[in-house]
């Protein structure tokens, strides 16, 4: 007769209640397990280990050569493959501008005009953390030592779900569908930005680029979330230059989720995304 202590019972017990194919179990890493794992280590006196803090993270420094600044929020730290890119991203971009800084500075010396050091600012923020989605957003500011700096932008997606990094036009049932699902709502949108900016109506649409609409797919879509549940709506962001002069900065057209907008949506993802 097999004879078993407590904790050899206990080990059992939990094991017939989690009983698993062996696909599920390569995949189980929830709340269950983690749950199960903690009860036999306090059954064996062994220590929780302890609690994953995720912070902010933010490098900055300033020479006479190039001013740099990075920074993340406490999502990003929170996923070890989120952080890993963006510190990829942040020593690859710090290494390449103080190259590009210090080679401005031994050519300006040769030639005997002033060096004015370089800048390089890129900020990540959240516009959305929902149960399925976490979107992020960058607002990189460069000056290279011209008449003035640029604004340039990015989007990140991260599936929690999957549990790895997509893209938005990889949720999309196709790119040319969701253009065709926000076009005019977009357009509308640009028009009544660029009034607000430009302090009365604009001029009618025709040849002149800052008054034509612009193709939305080509700017940078970043999903967004008021309530923490839901994808609720889609933000294009546009750069100086492309919708109008650079005087009028950049400019930002919210979309709503409408039904149109969530039929261009691949069914898996529905679940994700407002009704409208």
């Amino acid at each position: 007769m097999l004879r078993t202590g407590p904790f050899a019972g206990a080990a059992l017990l939990l094991c017939a209640c989690s009983a698993s194919g062996p696909d599920e179990v390569a995949n189980q890493d929830g709340p269950a397990d983690v749950a199960a794992t903690n009860f036999l280590n306090r059954m064996a006196g062994a220590d929780a280990p302890p609690a994953v803090t995720a912070e902010p993270f933010e490098e900055s420094s300033k020479s006479g050569v190039l001013e740099f600044l990075y920074a993340w929020p406490a999502q990003v730290s929170a996923v070890p493959e989120l952080r890993a890119k963006l510190r990829k991203d942040m020593t690859e971009g710090k290494a390449d501008a103080l190259k590009m800084a210090e080679q401005d500075r031994k050519s300006a010396r040769e030639s005997g005009f002033p060096f004015h050091a370089h800048s390089l600012e890129t900020r990540w923020t959240v516009s959305a953390d929902t149960p399925r989605f976490l979107a992020l957003q960058s607002s990189t500011y460069s000056y290279t030592g011209g008449a003035h700096g640029m604004t340039g932008y990015k989007a990140l997606l991260w599936d929690k779900v999957r549990r790895r990094e997509t893209s938005f036009q990889a949720v999309m049932t196709s790119p040319t569908a969701f253009a065709d699902a926000i076009h005019d709502r977009f357009c509308t949108g640009l028009d009544k930005a660029r009034a607000a900016k430009r302090g009365g109506p604009i001029a009618p649409r025709g040849d002149d680029p800052f008054s034509a609409c612009i193709d939305p797919m080509k700017e940078v879509l970043t999903l967004t979330s008021k309530s923490g549940k839901l994808i609720d709506g889609v933000t294009v962001v546009i750069g100086p230059y492309s919708a109008g002069p650079y005087s009028e900065g950049s400019y930002e057209v919210f979309l709503p989720v409408d039904a149109a907008m969530r039929n261009a949506i691949k069914t898996e993802y529905q679940d994700a995304f407002a009704k409208g």
